[in-house]
């Protein structure tokens, strides 16, 4: 069965081309022109991901996004902003978008994005063998893709939970963030606040006291590693 992609953008010439490449590409393409309207569809029929332009009428995109971030089921999210708006892109990873493309954006490069949050976003059955990664409380599970603090389930997005397993699977070793753009996103160059601001995510989720960070550590000059407790 396809995958359901929905895309939520009011400029019709925009929304039109991305739907063709989509369902080109093989998925289950709905599509919908305000904040509003996108909040009923993925209640709904729950998409697998959402396409969301930041520029809507009514209930703008970080609005969508936060209240689609207050949902259990974590659905991925790909945001569209306009160039130069980076305070938006900001704000928007940190409500919880797991990817973002600057309009004006390749088309193909958004179905690639899609099948990249998608892949990371599914089953295992493809990836690398499950895995139970603890720490000091913190259990993180990549068969299930779950992670627990202290038996308390965390809701962690598709990226986040991707860049701490990668981090725990690395104790000790410090990573670029150019390198973690790769290693984590599958980008070999794009915007590396992108990775600040889901570690800063990160930290307030795991750490007892995110200004302190003691599991995920800045390394000054260099990037970020984990911090094993009994290191």
């Amino acid at each position: 069965m396809a995958q359901r992609v929905l895309v939520v953008d009011d400029d019709r010439t925009v929304s039109d081309v991305v739907c063709r490449y989509l369902e080109h590409a093989g998925y289950d393409v709905s599509h919908v022109g305000d904040g509003l309207a996108a909040l009923a569809a993925v209640r709904d029929r729950a998409p697998h991901l959402v396409v969301l332009d930041l520029m809507l009428p009514g209930l703008d995109g970080l609005q969508v996004c936060r209240r689609l971030r207050e949902r259990p089921d974590g659905v991925p999210i790909i945001m569209l902003t306009a160039r130069g708006d980076e305070a938006d892109r900001v704000l928007g990873l940190q409500l919880g978008a797991d990817d973002y493309l600057g309009k004006p954006f390749s088309p193909r490069e958004l179905v690639l994005r899609v099948g990249s949050v998608l892949r990371r976003a599914g089953e295992p059955s493809s990836g690398p063998p499950a895995e139970l990664l603890a720490d000091a409380g913190l259990e993180v599970a990549t068969g299930p893709r779950t992670a627990r603090l202290d038996g308390r389930e965390l809701a962690l997005t598709v990226r986040e939970f991707d860049l701490l397993a990668h981090l725990m699977r690395h104790p000790s070793r410090a990573f670029r963030r150019s390198e973690l753009l790769e290693r984590v996103w599958g980008w070999h160059f794009g915007d590396e606040s992108t990775v600040t601001v889901h570690v800063r995510r990160l930290r307030e989720k795991i750490e007892d006291d995110p200004a302190e960070p003691r599991r995920i550590v800045t390394v000054w000059g260099v990037g970020y590693r984990y911090e094993p407790a009994d290191a």
